[in-house]
């Protein structure tokens, strides 16, 4: 909800004709929440090192608190106040390029949280013995690394765009580019490759493409929103965020555990169920739009 709230009030608070201040706040914001995500993992770290489970929890409801005080106060009191009350229906996305978006940002979060939740966690603490020190470490600085990648998307992107904005096209270059950059992982393990190698930088290579791909989709869903139904648009592209996010996981556990979680069968399951995962993305994000949309969600 809180991201969901923060990504839709940047569409309301920007003007229609600033599509290139848009592109760049949303990249800003989605890219600081991610490298604090990471951050996060060496903090939680060391809060329940120094302070215990208990006396962390109430730390952090106290920080909030205090944001939830500051947001009370300097916020405008009429944002993202709907006009009219909404049916149960009216959740789900009138807009085709909403909807396949969606589509495409469902398979696209699975797709990473495939080997993250799961595979790679697992593999790094069973066959190679890394301590839970190393691979949150690895964990933590993968997170912000992908944080700051998103953050700098704009000026990573600009002369690949030739001063435009992204449109369904820049998703499926994207998208096609981390397909290739994904398959290459388990065929790299095949030909002898040491897998820490083939962890460390493939799996930063994906991060490096899975971080543009992510950026153009959170401005694509602004773009393509309406103004007046943007909340409603994003909380279903965020919907199937969560959902992607928990295909993931569930699948993670699943293939690390048919294909032997504790040796490199494990990984190599995840791997290639990443690749299935990319390959339903490009196909979603062949159908994106490359126009601009309408208020009434059809393509300009």
């Amino acid at each position: 909800f809180t991201k969901m709230s923060s990504k839709s009030a940047i569409k309301t608070m920007l003007p229609d004709n600033q599509q290139g201040a848009l592109f760049k706040w949303v990249a800003v914001l989605t890219g600081s929440k991610n490298a604090l995500k990471g951050i996060g993992f060496f903090l939680g770290g060391a809060l329940l090192s120094l302070y215990g489970y208990i006396s962390t929890l109430y730390l952090m409801a106290g920080l909030l608190a205090i944001v939830w005080l500051i947001c009370a106060g300097l916020l405008p009191k009429a944002m993202g106040k709907a006009k009219q009350k909404k049916k149960l229906t009216t959740v789900f996305a009138r807009s085709r390029a909403i909807n396949v978006l969606s589509a495409a940002r469902l398979f696209l979060f699975a797709s990473r949280d495939v080997w993250f939740v799961v595979g790679v966690p697992v593999f790094l603490a069973s066959a190679l013995g890394w301590d839970f020190w190393q691979i949150g470490g690895f964990m933590g600085a993968w997170t912000i690394g992908y944080g700051i990648v998103q953050a700098f998307t704009p000026g990573l992107l600009k002369k690949a765009l030739k001063g435009s904005h992204p449109r369904g096209r820049s998703a499926r270059i994207l998208a096609g580019i981390l397909l290739i950059s994904t398959i290459a992982m388990p065929l790299a393990l095949y030909s002898g490759i040491d897998s820490v190698w083939v962890v460390l930088i493939g799996l930063s290579i994906y991060g490096f493409i899975f971080a543009l791909n992510s950026s153009v989709h959170s401005y694509l869903v602004l773009q393509y929103a309406s103004r007046d139904e943007v909340a409603t648009d994003v909380g279903f592209y965020y919907a199937s965020n969560a959902a992607g996010r928990l295909l993931g996981t569930l699948a993670s556990g699943t293939l690390a555990w048919l294909g032997g979680s504790a040796g490199l069968g494990g990984l190599l399951a995840c791997l290639w169920g990443a690749v299935v995962l990319v390959a339903l993305c490009v196909a979603c994000s062949v159908l994106l739009p490359n126009g601009k949309q309408t208020e009434a969600g059809e393509q300009g």
